[in-house]
């Protein structure tokens, strides 16, 4: 299948530009193609001059022109003719399963590491699977049975993840059901629960939040205990979390603002109170997403609000 025959599929839906179809591609979880502006634009040349597509400039004031993409007569007949025909077979490719067949060499502990590295991943996948769903991104007015079609996509990814992590555990429990293999604790954490109202508390890590994926890992944690709220200690922060310059402070709390998780930081107040850091703090606890707090019960009054 070519990514040609997917774009003709998202124009069916609705017009759109280049820039459109590739945010499209960068949110699906099943059109797997990178959506790179090179491969978008090549089979868009490519379709135009087979009839496929038209396009159209558009100018805007105060705004470059765009060039708007539909679909034609002839494009909606290939893309018909795609529809009818056989299905391919599924291709199974998981690169964990390379790395898993040579892992003999390995000792249990190292094992049992890159098992719970891999489970830890695919959580992490299902949960993002599941908040697409939440935010259903780039879903056109369905009819009702396309909105069945486009349900049961979702349960097959969020089902091909499920059985994933149940081979991972059956896995784990055959090869270490008589041994005795010491489970890495990368969080030490609490969840805490007030009035009904439920929070993860992150007291310490093993390694100090340095990065995207650490935030991810955190609102994977929060979703996991079916909670939207966290608080973080300042022995879970890193150092370059307070150097502006590194951007990893606004790269973490950005990725907490997109995934509508309520964060608190306990930090000391020398700290918050260095340089540029300062304004940032201010500015931050301005708004309801991410705050900074001295003690802890401050912090803990303003996540169960």
């Amino acid at each position: 299948m070519s990514i040609q025959l997917a774009i003709l599929g998202i124009l069916s839906w609705k017009s759109s530009t280049g820039y459109e179809l590739k945010k499209i591609f960068e949110d699906s979880s099943f059109m797997y193609w990178s959506g790179n502006n090179n491969q978008i634009y090549k089979a868009l040349m490519k379709m135009e001059n087979d009839d496929f597509v038209t396009s159209e400039v558009v100018h805007q004031d105060n705004s470059p022109s765009k060039k708007i993409y539909a679909i034609t007569e002839e494009g909606l007949k290939e893309l018909k003719k795609w529809l009818v025909s056989s299905p391919e077979a599924p291709e199974i490719k998981k690169t964990f399963l390379v790395q898993f067949a040579w892992s003999n060499m390995l000792s249990n502990q190292e094992l049992s590491n890159i098992l719970s590295e891999y489970e830890n991943a695919i959580k992490l996948q299902l949960i993002m699977q599941n908040e697409k769903n939440r935010r259903a991104l780039h879903s056109p007015n369905r009819a009702t049975r396309e909105s069945l079609i486009w349900e049961m996509i979702s349960e097959n990814i969020i089902s091909t993840y499920n059985n994933e992590l149940n081979w991972v555990r059956e896995t784990r429990h055959k090869l270490f059901e008589n041994e005795a293999v010491e489970e890495e604790e990368k969080m030490n954490y609490q969840i805490r629960e007030i009035e009904s109202k439920k929070y993860i508390e992150l007291i310490s890590t093993t390694e100090p939040l340095s990065t995207e994926d650490d935030a991810l890992d955190l609102i994977a944690l929060c979703w996991e205990h079916e909670s939207n709220a966290i608080m973080i200690h300042y022995a879970a922060l890193s150092e370059v979390f307070f150097k502006l310059k590194t951007k990893v402070a606004g790269d973490i709390i950005q990725k907490f603002i997109n995934y509508g998780i309520k964060a608190a930081a306990i930090i000391p107040q020398e700290t918050i109170q260095k340089g540029r850091f300062k304004e940032m703090a201010m500015e931050m606890n301005k708004g309801h997403h991410f705050r900074m707090y001295e003690s802890k019960k401050e912090a803990e009054e303003w996540i169960l609000k």
